[in-house]
């Protein structure tokens, strides 16, 4: 694997070098040996029983591309420039939400430059479009009310909105901080970061420096979640690690051929906590509340209530070290339990590269259940929530594990897409070790891979149906990013996909509608209450349960609305609604009604209990 020494690398490798050359030669050894556990874990799969899916389906395809027909032409540009910059391999990430308050989602999109001294864009190895602006993009949804997907278009609004966001990019947040109804960015960067409010007249100002919300190092994952249940958002910056332009060294193939480095060549980062005052400024508590005191290569992010004492907790998904649970102890600190409640490391005890993560009750049993993202040779890992926040690695049991081992994944999501009420698994791929194939037929960029679908069985496994998903499956390209949403309003999630060095696709969801759903957005102290947990009650039928968030996946911001699949129309009925807001009060609603989006607001249900 690797290219020709004479010429200019094009190639993102990393390797996991080391100074020792004992351990180097042993770590060869077991690689090579690893090698072959994809190979016999497929034929494992493709000699077992076979599923009730059917490859040869004449059903149309689940998903189709709607970005050009939508005006969406945004390619992300990560500068590679043979330097072998570290961020280069990583890429940016997309927000999914409504910023003008129209009832349909927006799309924030997050743009790289070149880096690096002295450096243009005429020393990119992959150069951008002509006339591409190297600065984040803002896109207004111009749906037509009722029209569908047909009448879905885009209208690059970056200018008019006054967002000036030209760092290089690599992740987004959506949270109403400040509480006046309209949906704030948080943008994270490879270098300080910012904090954008929404004036609620199309317009942002960049409030980074007033607020006290900035952080200066590499920062990717970041979330809204009120963890001290006062009524305001908080703010979670996860950060990468210790890496500067000035330090950087590539690292070497055995073959002599430079290439970039794994996270472990360098230090990791610790994360920041903010505390929201409730005045527009947030106070630094990343040291008191215990969550900047563990430094960690983290790249992902999701917080829910995992132990089910109705206070907020924060997972982190690590790059090659140990994930972090942080479990919320009510009193403004956190205590790690990721060890103890199995999500530390996977089944054999290891540290796996954690990129992308998402929580959600694929099983039905009323608790989130985790799921990462990881890199070839390790399979996507599922951990299932028992109760209490105790989890059990259920990757290879699930059949979620087998496929995931020949790629590399990034962004990752549940999504229900046919709407049978049980979620299911998009996962977006894209290599950062050069892939062989590719690179003997001289591809400049040998990273593409096909990104994969998977549907819930029901019975705790999962069967891959990619081959069902649509055209779009049938390209590879470097996926990155992942943003989750119902972008045309007629009740099924779509995804918006960034490719690396490649367009943006839009994959815009054709069965889910089909079938009945139930659409909430939950709505505490004037904006989305985030926190929120949500159980649909159906006469006769297993509730479903859902919590309400936009974070998750990689780097991105997902809708904020709870979409609910209820099946076929014969049997969807929903008997009534509880919420248990994110205060720990709990409220119900017996009014709602099934297909169309309404809003719940706190304070206006049957109160549930007595007050928290």
């Amino acid at each position: 694997m690797g290219v020709e020494s004479s010429a200019k690398p094009t190639t993102a490798l990393w390797v996991r070098g080391s100074s020792d050359p004992h351990q180097a030669r042993c770590r060869e050894a077991a690689s090579q040996c690893y090698r072959l556990v994809p190979i016999l874990l497929l034929l494992l799969t493709a000699c077992a029983t076979p599923t009730d899916t059917d490859t040869t389906t004449t059903e149309p395809a689940i998903f189709i591309d709607a970005a050009p027909a939508a005006n969406l032409d945004f390619v992300y540009f990560n500068g590679m420039s043979g330097e072998h910059y570290f961020n280069e391999i990583m890429g940016g990430g997309a927000a999914l939400f409504d910023f003008d308050n129209d009832g349909d989602l927006d799309l924030y999109l997050i743009q790289g430059r070149m880096i690096g001294p002295d450096l243009t864009i005429e020393d990119a190895l992959l150069p951008p479009p002509p006339g591409t602006a190297l600065t984040d993009r803002l896109y207004r949804n111009d749906l037509e009310p009722g029209a569908g997907g047909a009448n879905l278009r885009f209208t690059d609004v970056t200018e008019a909105s006054r967002i000036e966001a030209a760092g290089y990019g690599m992740g987004v947040a959506t949270g109403d901080f400040d509480n006046d109804g309209w949906t704030d960015l948080y943008v994270t960067n490879f270098g300080s970061n910012q904090l954008l409010r929404n004036r609620g007249d199309g317009t942002f100002d960049d409030v980074t420096a007033a607020s006290g919300a900035d952080d200066p190092r590499w920062s990717v994952a970041a979330t809204f979640f009120d963890f001290d249940r006062d009524g305001w958002l908080d703010l979670y910056v996860g950060n990468y690690v210790d890496y500067s332009l000035a330090d950087n060294t590539p690292c070497p193939l055995p073959s002599g051929v430079l290439t970039y480095c794994a996270p472990g060549a360098y230090p990791p980062a610790a994360d920041s906590l903010f505390r929201n005052r409730g005045d527009g400024t947030f106070g630094d508590v990343s040291v008191a509340s215990g969550i900047g005191n563990e430094p960690g290569s983290g790249l992902g992010a999701v917080a829910a209530d995992f132990n089910g004492d109705r206070w907020v907790d924060l997972y982190v998904a690590n790059d090659l070290m140990w994930n972090r649970l942080w479990i919320n102890r009510g009193d403004g600190t956190f205590a790690d339990n990721a060890l103890l409640a199995g999500v530390a490391v996977n089944s054999d005890g290891q540290p796996e590269a954690g990129m992308g993560v998402d929580a959600g009750d694929f099983d039905g049993d009323g608790d989130p259940d985790i799921v990462l993202s990881h890199l070839e040779q390790e399979t996507n890992t599922l951990y299932v929530n028992g109760g209490a926040g105790l989890f059990r690695d259920q990757s290879a049991s699930s059949q979620l594990g087998p496929p995931s081992l020949p790629f590399t994944a990034f962004g990752i999501g549940w999504i229900d897409y046919d709407n049978d009420s049980r979620l299911d698994l998009l996962v977006v791929n894209g290599a950062v070790i050069g892939i062989d194939a590719l690179i003997r037929e001289g591809d400049p960029y040998p990273l593409r891979q096909p990104d994969q679908l998977f549907r819930n069985l029901g019975d705790a496994t999962f069967a891959d149906v990619t081959a069902e998903a649509g055209p779009v499956f049938e390209s590879s390209e470097v996926s990155r990013a992942a943003a989750f949403g119902d972008v045309d309003n007629d009740g099924d999630l779509d995804v918006v996909v960034v490719n690396s060095n490649g367009p943006t696709r839009l994959l815009l969801n054709q069965v889910g509608q089909d079938r009945s759903w139930l659409g909430l957005r939950l709505v505490a102290h004037n904006r989305d209450a985030l926190g929120a947990h949500v159980t649909i009650h159906r006469p006769g039928a297993t509730p479903i349960w859902r919590h309400v968030h936009t974070d998750g996946s990689y780097a991105s911001a997902r809708d904020p609305r709870v979409l609910v699949g209820l099946g076929d129309a014969a049997n969807a009925a929903v008997s009534h609604v509880e919420v248990r807001w994110p205060d720990g009060a709990d409220e119900r609603w017996t009014d709602v009604r099934i297909g169309e989006y309404q809003s719940l607001v706190q304070g206006e249900g049957e109160a549930v209990g007595p007050p928290p």
